[in-house]
């Protein structure tokens, strides 16, 4: 392709800012990442964010390239054949290539009451909105936590650890995604932050009212403040778009991470499935496919063949608190296997996991300014309303 390459980013996640960085330290790539929030939200400390211990959030200035243009608003079509992108502000940004990249949010529950009266924990709105129910109910008020999955055992325990009566509602089985060796020293630490814990085939919410949960056997629990975590839902963009997506509404890509209807659109996140190499939606996953859709994207602008994206696992860290963690590790495959840490060395494996994360973040952007300190950069942030035409169709190049 010969000239300029327009790339647009839609989501500024883990994901789509390490694509965005990596695309923008090639000469001849211009980068638009569309976002609906001014800053980077540190989703996986969310949950201290609830209980103010962090806030969880870091202004793009320091995560993403000077030489990326920021657009501060909500994607809300894409138009794969006119290569535009429509915004809820009413403006419009065109591209060469799309990298796909709007992330998850708290699922429906289906469950009668949870979508009126139950908190989530999986964005930053939602976590706000818990912090200051939280702030408004007296410490010796029960507070239900439903699912236990890595977010609901965090959540659980920075509250039990800050003397909330908490009570965690499981399902089945407490922490489900971690080998039954590594449960135990979660369940322990648990019980000693006083946390109960529900498991088993009939501990489920069958119904939420603003004063309790009714369980699958009939017990009702009174509940002060209801959080539901279990389970993870895709934004409806691509299916909106009419791109091909699967029964949970993720975009559906090759194992180079192109859409199946269209070569000009990459994903990276957790809003797309590789059918034939699925992933768990997880912050690890997206940092290997930002730079991974970078990838695909510069080899076709290069002309050459896209190479299938390799995905590698280490583990999974949790928090129990401020002062202890587990931190479960696995094959490469991210099948789970014996070997744990827990404890104060389980915690501090988690904040050095999370540290490093954010200064990945952080060197990426490092080095995609160092190409706009060699020449003019474009604007840093555009207003919601105004809009955004990169490259108008008729300029458009083939590759």
């Amino acid at each position: 392709m010969n000239g300029n390459v327009e790339v647009v980013v839609v989501g500024g996640g883990y994901g789509g800012v390490t694509a965005a960085n990596s695309l923008a330290r090639r000469d001849g790539v211009s980068v638009t990442l569309v976002n609906p929030r001014p800053d980077f939200v540190e989703r996986i400390r969310l949950h201290q964010l609830v209980t103010g211990s962090d806030d969880a959030v870091v202004g793009f200035g320091e995560v993403l390239g000077g030489n990326v243009r920021l657009v501060v608003d909500t994607a809300t079509r894409i138009d794969a054949a006119e290569r535009r992108v429509s915004l809820a502000g009413g403006g419009t940004v065109s591209y060469d290539y799309l990298v796909y990249a709007v992330g998850s949010g708290a699922s429906d529950p289906g469950v009668p009451g949870a979508a009126e009266f139950a908190h989530s924990v999986s964005d930053l709105e939602g976590a706000e909105r818990l912090r200051s129910a939280l702030a408004a109910t007296p410490v010796s008020a029960p507070v239900t936590v439903v699912g236990a999955g890595p977010t609901g055992l965090e959540t659980a325990a920075e509250l039990g650890e800050l003397g909330r009566k908490v009570t965690l509602v499981c399902g089945e089985v407490l922490g489900s995604s971690l080998h039954p060796q590594g449960r135990r020293p979660v369940a322990r630490r648990l019980a000693k932050l006083g946390v109960t814990v529900l498991e088993g085939p009939r501990a489920r919410v069958t119904e939420v009212t603003r004063d309790g949960v009714q369980l699958g056997d009939g017990r009702e629990l009174p509940s002060g403040v209801t959080i539901w975590t279990a389970g993870f839902r895709v934004p409806d963009l691509a299916a909106r778009s009419g791109l091909r997506t699967d029964t949970e509404g993720r975009l559906v890509t090759d194992a180079t991470l192109t859409s199946v209807d269209d070569v000009r659109i990459v994903a990276a996140g957790d809003a797309a499935v590789m059918t034939d190499r699925p992933f768990r939606m997880s912050c690890q996953a997206a940092v290997q496919l930002g730079p991974g859709a970078a990838a695909t994207i510069l080899r076709r602008i290069a002309g050459k063949t896209p190479a299938p994206v390799r995905m590698l696992f280490a583990g999974q860290c949790l928090s129990l608190g401020r002062n202890e963690g587990v931190t479960q590790f696995s094959y490469l495959n991210d099948r789970v296997n014996a070997l744990h840490i827990s404890g104060r060395l389980g915690a501090g494996v988690k904040e050095i996991a999370c540290r490093f994360t954010l200064n990945q973040l952080v060197s990426g952007a490092r080095k995609a300014s160092s190409r706009a300190s060699h020449g003019d950069s474009p604007d840093r942030l555009e207003s919601p309303q105004s809009e955004h035409r990169t490259t108008p169709s008729s300029t458009r190049r083939a590759v």
